[in-house]
């Protein structure tokens, strides 16, 4: 047998013996009814352990594929390909060939907890269910009666909604652009899926920012991407350093979240957003700006976006109500040059048909109204009132513990832990005392950062929270001293 196990792979190497297995009776080289090696004659050929042997053959057992009998050996089924023998398909090996990439497990770990009732969830990147304008949608659905029809609608997205967005960002972002050059997207993470599966191809590089929520993201993995990192001071990312990203790897394009940025909270100050600008004029490179979070800034400010300083055409822009209204309505836009936007909305096609009517029409009439305004400066308020309140518990529970930087407004608290921690464990902790945040070697290469999302945790939970995480904090650093 001239096959091995690869041993640098992630696949346990019983999988990789039993997928063998199953080729070669597929391919013929195995027929029906006969005899395979035996366990202790394959582990030898292999170099594996007998036990590694047993587990893909009880592997390929129960998928039916082969039939095992005390003193007789393990032969392939006689029936494999009759009608008498149901075979049940192989779906781990479906599962791990896929080319679109699972979450972080880690990821999809922390998802399953805050599911749990009886959790403080410092986690999730959304809001807290009461500040969700749930009043103001009830007047506009008893008020205003739904009048449009239940078909597909164009494929960019409702006209009538295109257009109010456009005066939308006008009137709140100072962002000139036409309903043409804009495309109705299910929150900012389709747009960003549409743009990496349209407008690049497997090898391209593209730069992050470091750390940043696009880290955690397999898309750029799927996608075949090369990825290269920025790193984000507290003024955001420095322009010197993509100068030199792109002299050393020709980067593609570039993903930046400007204000209040996803994990650490950072804005980039004008000067910087004026260089970046000047950099993607000079190289041809595309920005793709993901702003989430700039109608939060707690003083009411507003900085002056990329794509309203963009007067080239250079800036892909990306926005939602997710973070500032809803998670569960689903809407959200990317704005650019038209040929761009109908290459996105046909792939968007392909993919939904396009988006649904009525979240549309609810989004529109909230959007138009005067309650929009009114739940912004209440939102500011309450989100500047619970970053307070996960300070002043920092201050409580972790006092010189712990560094934070202070966010002058979306929904996140970056926090190093002061000594040697590792999250991973800390995380572990603390779920089972209760709370739940997100390690920061989700969103990059530092060690000892955590993320909490004060947005998400409800008022009179953050201090109980944070106070869970302390204890879990104190357990572990005893655990290393013992």
């Amino acid at each position: 047998m001239e096959w091995k196990p690869d041993r640098t792979d992630k696949k346990p190497i019983y999988k990789q013996i039993a997928d063998y297995i199953e080729r070669e009776i597929s391919s013929g080289a195995f027929s029906p009814g006969s005899l395979l090696p035996s366990e202790r004659a394959l582990a030898k050929e292999l170099q594996v352990n007998r036990s590694t042997v047993v587990a893909a053959y009880e592997e390929l057992q129960s998928l039916g594929i082969v039939e095992r009998k005390k003193g007789s050996g393990t032969r392939v089924s006689t029936d494999i390909w009759g009608i008498s023998h149901k075979r049940i398909p192989n779906w781990d090996r479906y599962v791990e060939d896929g080319s679109f990439l699972p979450n972080l497990p880690l990821v999809q770990r922390i998802r399953m907890e805050t599911q749990k009732k009886d959790l403080i969830n410092l986690a999730s990147g959304e809001l807290s269910p009461d500040l969700f304008p749930i009043d103001q949608f009830r007047t506009i659905l008893s008020d205003q009666p739904f009048m449009g029809h239940l078909g597909y609608d164009h494929p960019q997205g409702n006209e009538i909604l295109r257009e109010t967005i456009s005066s939308h960002i006008k009137e709140y972002k100072n962002i000139d652009t036409s309903s043409s050059s804009i495309l109705i997207t299910s929150g900012a993470q389709q747009a960003l899926h549409l743009i990496v599966q349209c407008l690049l191809k497997p090898g391209d590089a593209v730069a992050i920012e470091d750390p940043s929520y696009c880290f955690s993201l397999p898309i750029f993995q799927s996608a075949g991407l090369r990825t290269f990192l920025l790193p984000v001071d507290e003024h955001g990312i420095d322009p010197d350093d993509l100068i030199c990203l792109h002299k050393k790897h020709r980067i593609r394009m570039v993903f930046l979240n400007p204000d209040h940025q996803n994990p650490t909270g950072t804005s980039l100050p004008f000067t910087r957003r004026k260089k970046i600008l000047e950099l993607s004029s000079e190289f041809g490179i595309p920005i793709i700006e993901d702003d989430p979070y700039s109608l939060t800034s707690f003083n009411g400010e507003v900085n002056s976006t990329l794509k309203s300083m963009d007067h080239n055409g250079n800036i892909l822009y990306i926005s939602s109500l997710s973070k500032i209204v809803a998670s569960g309505l689903r809407i959200g836009w990317i704005i650019g040059p038209p040929q761009v936007i109908q290459r996105l909305a046909d792939a968007k096609q392909q993919v939904d048909f396009g988006h649904s009517i009525f979240p549309q029409w609810v989004a529109n009439q909230f959007l138009e109204s005067k309650h929009f305004n009114t739940h912004i400066r209440m939102l500011r308020k309450q989100l500047k009132q619970r970053r307070d309140q996960i300070i002043s518990s920092l201050d409580e529970f972790l006092n010189g513990q712990i560094e934070c930087f202070i966010p002058e407004g979306g929904i996140h608290m970056w926090c190093k832990v002061n000594g040697s921690i590792n999250e991973y464990h800390l995380l572990e902790e603390s779920m089972k005392k209760g709370v739940t945040f997100v390690p920061g070697n989700v969103f990059g290469s530092k060690k000892g950062y955590v993320r909490f999302t004060f947005g998400r945790g409800e008022a009179n939970l953050i201090q109980e929270g944070i106070s869970r995480f302390a204890d879990a904090l104190k357990s572990i650093q005893s655990n290393q001293r013992s």
